[in-house]
């Protein structure tokens, strides 16, 4: 199949209500009408409540499969979600994390970015989702979407496909790479194989080499 983008969502920090307290989150994406702009440090018209762990040039736009809709549809309600469920800028289609490699450079509409980071959930997925609880399971799904750097800017739209350009010989699957620094089971040597791996952040990394030595 190939990739494509299913829908742009862009969003401004807003101030909701969370237990005892307000706080302020961009994490309420809704769909583009037409081409969007996407620059270096992200889409026309968005915005990121906490720039310390979202956007920047390393995550100038977080991308979701739509495929993993249908995986949290039953405990979201068992209808249709809205695109934008996650708080995703790019809901994507036939772009998964088990194919995907660490670094890959894709075509992006007009736009060139490039594979970087997962995205980490926090106490704001539950408060978009209205569900409390869906942290810890979203994390422990590895079904997390990612972070892209933009090297060079350019329109981008609903329905642009999505073509690879170029993947780093000996890079690992975006998988493989969320299993060795967030998941149990996977074996000390295949982590450090991971480990190893070119293109892996050097936070995570990091984090692959804190867990193997436990």
């Amino acid at each position: 199949m190939e990739a494509r983008v299913l829908s742009i969502n862009i969003g401004q920090p807003r101030a909701v209500r969370h237990e005892d307290r307000t706080v302020r989150t961009a994490i309420w994406k809704a769909p583009a009408l037409g081409p969007v702009r996407l620059t270096r440090l992200g889409f026309d018209g968005d915005g990121q409540a906490d720039r310390r762990v979202h956007g920047g040039p390393t995550r100038a736009a977080y991308a979701y499969p739509h495929e993993h809709y249908e995986h949290w549809a039953p405990r979201l309600g068992g209808g249709p979600l809205p695109m934008g469920q996650f708080g995703e800028n790019l809901t994507t289609e036939g772009l998964l994390e088990t194919t995907i490699h660490v670094r890959d450079v894709y075509a992006l509409g007009a736009a060139r970015i490039r594979i970087e980071g997962p995205r980490l959930p926090c106490f704001k997925l539950g408060i978009r989702t209205g569900d409390p609880s869906i942290v810890a399971p979203f994390l422990e799904s590895g079904l997390l979407g990612f972070y892209v750097s933009v090297f060079e800017e350019g329109l981008v739209e609903a329905g642009d496909p999505i073509a690879l350009l170029d993947r780093t010989a000996g890079a690992v699957t975006f998988a493989e790479l969320v299993s060795a620094a967030f998941l149990p089971g996977m074996s000390l040597e295949e982590r450090m194989r991971v480990r190893t791996s070119p293109g892996i952040p050097p936070a995570l990394g990091t984090r692959i080499e804190s867990i193997a030595r436990t």
